[in-house]
């Protein structure tokens, strides 16, 4: 089962201006073939089918704790890109054309198919795929594609972020390439405990650390990238077998937390009448509410 908080994993800058193209940038890290899509169903359908988690209680649980947080790192992302589109149009008369502003973005799908939010798809409007998961069956198989998978995220991380200088794009990239940069290092500890090859001598993949990163380089200052965490308050702590001693690059200790990491409240996202979201109007909340206050038995 999954436990849901009411939360985003980091707080995403507000923008004085939208940027519809680092949007549509920020949608490959969402559906692209190493974009957190990927990296969640192929972490999900690997935990739904793990073979003797009995006896490979700490790979398993490993697979599970990172399965969840994946689903945050989709869920952050969406926010950023979400961020970027926020005030591309405003509200006219259809005749007037309140679209007209964002025909020329590169991914207009964005304004004709969501709503201005983010959907499962590449920066070049290709659905997600479930093709872009894997799952062997074999523990070792499936640790290498893992590995090599976030190696892979972690390269398109850094593209985007030298594709644009947006602040809510570079926060959310730089947040995840320490993340991910966990899981890098993960499943390379994972790989060395079931093989004996020490994996961790390859990072980092890119040879490129980190903290050349401004929005990166604050949160390694903060540990964030020593900490594997459970995800919940009782199960995964096999994990503590696999996440231990040091960090390959800067040699510091790794820690095991039980539980989740503390989030920020998700930001409201505003009325979008040009583009009929939610479509309802002053008289339809005040009906609404009427409705739900004589559902609740609420007298005033």
């Amino acid at each position: 089962m999954f436990k849901r908080m009411d939360e985003i994993m980091i707080e995403i800058p507000q923008l004085e201006k939208p940027d519809p193209n680092a949007a549509a940038a920020v949608q490959e890290l969402l559906g692209g073939k190493f974009g957190e899509m990927s990296t969640l169903n192929n972490y999900l359908f690997q935990s739904f089918n793990f073979r003797s988690k009995k006896k490979l209680k700490p790979f398993y649980d490993l697979v599970m704790s990172i399965t969840a947080e994946e689903l945050g790192h989709v869920e952050l992302v969406s926010h950023a890109i979400n961020n970027c589109l926020r005030g591309s149009t405003e509200y006219k008369e259809p005749e007037l054309r309140p679209l007209q502003a964002v025909k020329d973005a590169r991914l207009s799908y964005h304004f004709l198919a969501g709503a201005q939010g983010a959907m499962p798809f590449d920066s070049m409007g290709n659905p997600w795929t479930g093709a872009n998961v894997f799952n062997s069956g074999n523990l070792v198989e499936d640790l290498l594609h893992n590995f090599f998978l976030e190696c892979g995220a972690r390269t398109h991380k850094m593209k985007v972020y030298e594709m644009t200088d947006n602040p809510a794009a570079r926060e959310v990239v730089g947040f995840l390439l320490v993340r991910g940069g966990v899981h890098v290092v993960a499943y390379a500890k994972a790989i060395e405990i079931a093989t004996g090859v020490n994996v961790t001598k390859l990072v980092p993949i890119p040879s490129l650390s980190n903290k050349s990163f401004n929005e990166a380089r604050k949160y390694e200052e903060k540990g964030v990238h020593t900490k594997l965490y459970t995800w919940s308050e009782s199960d995964f702590s096999g994990i503590e077998q696999i996440w231990k001693g040091t960090h390959p690059e800067d040699g510091l200790p790794l820690e095991v937390i039980q539980g989740a990491p503390k989030g920020v409240p998700i930001p409201e996202a505003p009325s979008l009448e040009e583009e009929f979201a939610p479509g309802i109007s002053p008289e339809d909340f005040k009906e609404i509410a009427k409705r739900l206050k004589m559902a609740g038995n609420i007298n005033e």
